[in-house]
Protein backbone atom coordinates (compact mmCIF):
# COMPACT_ATOMS: atom_id res chain seq x y z
CA UNK A 1 0.00 0.00 0.00
CA UNK A 2 2.98 1.94 0.46
CA UNK A 3 3.61 2.75 -3.10
CA UNK A 4 0.24 3.46 -3.90
CA UNK A 5 -0.48 7.39 -4.62
CA UNK A 6 -2.99 9.34 -2.47
CA UNK A 7 -5.80 10.21 -3.91
CA UNK A 8 -6.65 13.42 -5.34
CA UNK A 9 -8.71 15.28 -3.25
CA UNK A 10 -5.64 14.18 -0.49
CA UNK A 11 -2.78 15.82 -1.94
CA UNK A 12 -3.40 19.36 -1.61
CA UNK A 13 -1.25 20.57 1.59
CA UNK A 14 -4.05 22.94 2.55
CA UNK A 15 -6.37 19.69 2.16
CA UNK A 16 -3.93 17.48 4.09
CA UNK A 17 -3.82 19.59 6.55
CA UNK A 18 -7.01 18.80 8.30
CA UNK A 19 -6.40 14.95 8.59
CA UNK A 20 -2.31 15.27 9.48
CA UNK A 21 -1.14 13.35 12.48
CA UNK A 22 -4.94 12.70 13.59
CA UNK A 23 -6.75 9.13 12.67
CA UNK A 24 -9.75 12.00 13.49
CA UNK A 25 -9.84 14.71 11.12
CA UNK A 26 -9.47 18.02 12.37
CA UNK A 27 -13.53 19.89 11.10
CA UNK A 28 -12.50 21.94 7.95
CA UNK A 29 -13.76 25.67 7.86
CA UNK A 30 -15.58 27.05 5.35
CA UNK A 31 -13.40 30.03 5.30
CA UNK A 32 -13.81 33.04 7.35
CA UNK A 33 -16.00 32.60 9.31
CA UNK A 34 -17.76 29.07 9.06
CA UNK A 35 -21.57 29.09 8.93
CA UNK A 36 -22.59 29.27 12.68
CA UNK A 37 -25.97 31.33 12.39
CA UNK A 38 -28.49 29.36 14.54
CA UNK A 39 -31.65 31.34 12.34
CA UNK A 40 -30.33 30.22 8.60
CA UNK A 41 -26.79 28.03 9.16
CA UNK A 42 -28.15 25.01 10.67
CA UNK A 43 -29.77 22.59 8.81
CA UNK A 44 -29.84 18.83 8.14
CA UNK A 45 -27.90 16.95 5.28
CA UNK A 46 -29.26 13.46 3.91
CA UNK A 47 -26.37 11.50 2.15
CA UNK A 48 -27.28 8.68 -0.32
CA UNK A 49 -25.88 5.71 1.01
CA UNK A 50 -24.89 4.35 -2.93
CA UNK A 51 -23.03 7.80 -3.18
CA UNK A 52 -20.94 7.33 -0.03
CA UNK A 53 -20.40 3.44 -1.03
CA UNK A 54 -18.46 4.46 -4.34
CA UNK A 55 -16.20 7.42 -2.39
CA UNK A 56 -12.56 7.17 -0.93
CA UNK A 57 -13.21 7.05 3.07
CA UNK A 58 -11.14 9.98 3.45
CA UNK A 59 -13.65 12.49 1.34
CA UNK A 60 -16.34 11.09 3.11
CA UNK A 61 -14.75 11.96 6.48
CA UNK A 62 -13.68 15.40 5.31
CA UNK A 63 -18.11 15.67 4.39
CA UNK A 64 -18.99 14.58 8.16
CA UNK A 65 -16.27 17.05 9.45
CA UNK A 66 -16.95 19.66 7.41
CA UNK A 67 -20.80 19.43 8.05
CA UNK A 68 -20.21 19.01 11.88
CA UNK A 69 -18.63 22.28 12.05
CA UNK A 70 -20.61 24.07 10.71
CA UNK A 71 -23.41 22.72 12.75
CA UNK A 72 -25.66 20.62 10.16
CA UNK A 73 -26.39 17.09 11.10
CA UNK A 74 -25.68 14.43 8.76
CA UNK A 75 -27.83 11.44 7.51
CA UNK A 76 -26.99 8.66 5.29
CA UNK A 77 -30.60 7.18 3.81
CA UNK A 78 -31.24 5.92 0.15
CA UNK A 79 -31.52 8.60 -1.94
CA UNK A 80 -32.12 9.40 -5.62
CA UNK A 81 -30.08 12.55 -5.53
CA UNK A 82 -26.43 12.44 -3.99
CA UNK A 83 -27.04 14.91 -1.22
CA UNK A 84 -30.45 16.59 -0.03
CA UNK A 85 -30.34 19.33 2.12
CA UNK A 86 -32.91 20.87 4.41
CA UNK A 87 -31.73 23.86 5.03
CA UNK A 88 -34.41 26.80 6.77
CA UNK A 89 -37.77 24.26 5.87
CA UNK A 90 -35.89 24.31 2.04
CA UNK A 91 -35.28 21.44 0.33
CA UNK A 92 -32.51 21.75 -2.25
CA UNK A 93 -30.89 18.15 -4.40
CA UNK A 94 -27.22 17.55 -5.74
CA UNK A 95 -25.87 15.36 -7.51
CA UNK A 96 -22.56 15.30 -6.65
CA UNK A 97 -19.39 13.79 -9.77
CA UNK A 98 -16.36 13.70 -7.75
CA UNK A 99 -14.44 13.60 -10.90
CA UNK A 100 -15.55 13.87 -14.75
CA UNK A 101 -15.44 11.03 -16.75
CA UNK A 102 -16.51 10.68 -20.22
CA UNK A 103 -17.67 7.33 -20.54
CA UNK A 104 -20.29 8.20 -17.51
CA UNK A 105 -21.93 11.16 -19.32
CA UNK A 106 -24.66 8.88 -20.61
CA UNK A 107 -25.78 8.38 -17.16
CA UNK A 108 -24.81 11.50 -15.46
CA UNK A 109 -27.00 13.44 -18.02
CA UNK A 110 -29.68 10.75 -17.31
CA UNK A 111 -29.67 11.38 -13.89
CA UNK A 112 -29.73 15.36 -14.43
CA UNK A 113 -32.78 15.05 -17.09
CA UNK A 114 -34.56 12.94 -14.54
CA UNK A 115 -33.85 14.88 -11.68
CA UNK A 116 -35.17 17.63 -12.36
CA UNK A 117 -38.63 16.91 -12.98
CA UNK A 118 -39.03 16.01 -9.31
CA UNK A 119 -36.54 18.51 -7.20
CA UNK A 120 -37.31 22.24 -7.74
CA UNK A 121 -34.07 23.44 -6.45
CA UNK A 122 -31.45 20.86 -8.12
CA UNK A 123 -27.69 21.88 -8.27
CA UNK A 124 -24.91 19.62 -10.48
CA UNK A 125 -21.38 19.80 -8.66
CA UNK A 126 -18.53 18.12 -11.11
CA UNK A 127 -15.24 18.15 -10.13
CA UNK A 128 -13.52 18.59 -13.54
CA UNK A 129 -9.48 18.55 -13.04
CA UNK A 130 -7.99 19.36 -15.90
CA UNK A 131 -8.31 21.51 -19.48
CA UNK A 132 -8.82 18.21 -20.99
CA UNK A 133 -11.82 17.40 -18.41
CA UNK A 134 -12.76 20.79 -18.85
CA UNK A 135 -12.97 20.86 -22.59
CA UNK A 136 -14.87 17.12 -22.13
CA UNK A 137 -17.92 18.83 -19.78
CA UNK A 138 -18.09 21.67 -21.94
CA UNK A 139 -18.56 19.69 -25.03
CA UNK A 140 -21.27 16.91 -23.10
CA UNK A 141 -23.41 19.95 -21.78
CA UNK A 142 -24.28 21.60 -25.38
CA UNK A 143 -24.41 17.85 -26.66
CA UNK A 144 -27.19 16.76 -24.53
CA UNK A 145 -28.97 19.93 -24.36
CA UNK A 146 -28.86 21.33 -21.31
CA UNK A 147 -31.02 24.79 -20.96
CA UNK A 148 -29.09 27.44 -18.54
CA UNK A 149 -29.79 27.50 -15.02
CA UNK A 150 -32.02 24.39 -15.50
CA UNK A 151 -30.10 23.03 -13.48
CA UNK A 152 -27.35 24.86 -12.55
CA UNK A 153 -24.12 23.51 -13.35
CA UNK A 154 -21.34 24.26 -11.10
CA UNK A 155 -17.74 22.71 -12.27
CA UNK A 156 -15.23 22.70 -9.63
CA UNK A 157 -11.19 21.70 -9.07
CA UNK A 158 -11.25 19.03 -6.48
CA UNK A 159 -14.01 16.92 -4.78
CA UNK A 160 -13.41 19.34 -1.17
CA UNK A 161 -14.25 22.83 -3.12
CA UNK A 162 -17.17 20.73 -4.72
CA UNK A 163 -19.25 20.20 -1.11
CA UNK A 164 -17.85 23.52 0.20
CA UNK A 165 -19.82 25.10 -2.83
CA UNK A 166 -22.73 22.63 -1.98
CA UNK A 167 -23.08 23.60 1.49
CA UNK A 168 -22.68 27.08 0.56
CA UNK A 169 -25.73 26.98 -1.99
CA UNK A 170 -28.15 24.94 0.50
CA UNK A 171 -27.03 27.98 2.94
CA UNK A 172 -28.03 30.74 0.80
CA UNK A 173 -30.70 29.26 -0.17
CA UNK A 174 -32.31 28.88 3.40
CA UNK A 175 -31.72 32.43 4.17
CA UNK A 176 -33.27 33.08 1.20
CA UNK A 177 -35.97 31.37 1.96
CA UNK A 178 -35.71 32.84 5.82
CA UNK A 179 -35.53 36.60 4.48
CA UNK A 180 -38.94 35.73 2.25
CA UNK A 181 -40.71 34.62 5.06
CA UNK A 182 -40.11 37.87 7.49
CA UNK A 183 -40.65 39.84 4.50
CA UNK A 184 -43.97 38.38 4.32
CA UNK A 185 -44.72 38.37 7.84
CA UNK A 186 -43.37 42.43 7.71
CA UNK A 187 -46.29 43.00 4.77
CA UNK A 188 -48.81 40.94 6.75
CA UNK A 189 -48.45 42.98 10.18
CA UNK A 190 -48.11 46.24 7.81
CA UNK A 191 -51.31 45.24 6.15
CA UNK A 192 -53.41 44.44 9.35
CA UNK A 193 -52.05 47.87 11.00
CA UNK A 194 -53.14 49.51 7.83
CA UNK A 195 -56.72 47.95 8.23
CA UNK A 196 -56.61 48.57 12.15
CA UNK A 197 -56.27 52.07 11.26
CA UNK A 198 -58.85 52.17 9.04
CA UNK A 199 -60.97 50.46 11.53
CA UNK A 200 -60.67 53.15 14.42
CA UNK A 201 -60.99 55.83 11.92
CA UNK A 202 -64.35 54.77 10.79
CA UNK A 203 -65.49 54.21 14.43
CA UNK A 204 -64.41 57.37 16.03
CA UNK A 205 -66.10 59.41 13.39
CA UNK A 206 -69.17 58.40 15.12
CA UNK A 207 -70.03 60.90 17.84
CA UNK A 208 -69.02 60.28 21.27
CA UNK A 209 -67.39 56.74 20.49
CA UNK A 210 -63.43 57.18 21.42
CA UNK A 211 -60.57 55.11 20.81
CA UNK A 212 -61.21 52.52 23.92
CA UNK A 213 -64.48 52.25 22.76
CA UNK A 214 -63.56 51.45 19.10
CA UNK A 215 -60.75 48.45 20.81
CA UNK A 216 -63.57 47.41 23.20
CA UNK A 217 -65.84 46.66 19.66
CA UNK A 218 -63.07 45.40 17.73
CA UNK A 219 -62.31 42.67 20.46
CA UNK A 220 -65.52 41.84 21.29
CA UNK A 221 -67.59 41.90 17.83
CA UNK A 222 -64.50 41.63 15.62
CA UNK A 223 -65.06 43.49 11.83
CA UNK A 224 -67.30 46.37 10.95
CA UNK A 225 -69.38 44.42 9.09
CA UNK A 226 -70.11 42.22 12.04
CA UNK A 227 -70.46 45.78 14.15
CA UNK A 228 -72.78 46.97 11.86
CA UNK A 229 -74.91 43.79 11.90
CA UNK A 230 -74.81 43.64 16.09
CA UNK A 231 -78.22 44.29 17.86
CA UNK A 232 -78.06 47.03 20.75
CA UNK A 233 -78.59 43.93 23.21
CA UNK A 234 -75.40 41.99 21.78
CA UNK A 235 -73.07 45.26 21.61
CA UNK A 236 -74.27 45.69 25.23
CA UNK A 237 -73.58 42.27 26.44
CA UNK A 238 -70.21 41.93 25.15
CA UNK A 239 -68.79 44.90 25.89
CA UNK A 240 -68.60 47.93 28.37
CA UNK A 241 -69.94 50.61 26.24
CA UNK A 242 -73.33 52.71 27.74
CA UNK A 243 -76.61 52.51 26.49
CA UNK A 244 -76.31 56.05 24.71
CA UNK A 245 -73.10 54.78 22.88
CA UNK A 246 -74.37 52.16 21.99
CA UNK A 247 -77.24 53.05 20.34
CA UNK A 248 -75.21 56.03 18.48
CA UNK A 249 -73.75 52.96 16.77
CA UNK A 250 -77.03 51.34 16.06
CA UNK A 251 -78.29 54.20 14.80
CA UNK A 252 -75.11 55.19 12.64
CA UNK A 253 -75.01 52.04 10.59
CA UNK A 254 -78.81 51.44 10.29
CA UNK A 255 -80.44 55.14 10.19
CA UNK A 256 -79.34 56.41 6.76
CA UNK A 257 -80.74 59.83 8.22
CA UNK A 258 -78.17 59.67 10.85
CA UNK A 259 -75.15 58.60 9.55
CA UNK A 260 -75.79 60.59 6.04
CA UNK A 261 -76.07 63.81 8.06
CA UNK A 262 -72.95 66.10 8.98
CA UNK A 263 -71.36 65.07 12.46
CA UNK A 264 -69.15 67.44 14.98
CA UNK A 265 -67.63 64.95 17.03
Amino acid sequence: MSGRPPPPYARSPARRQAFAGDEHPTPALLGPPPLVDASAGRGVCMMSTSWRDKQHPDLVNFIAAFLATNLYRLNFLSLSPDFLFNNGGLSVAFIFETDWLPEREVAVFSRVSTLKKQFKYLYVVVVVRSAEQNESFNQSYFKYGMELGCPTFVPVCDPEMGFEKIVRIAHARGVCRQKNIVTAMRIEREQAVQCMDAFLRVLTSIPGIDTHDANALAQAIGSIEAIAKASKEFILGNTDLSTEKTERIVRFFRDPQYFLSPKLN
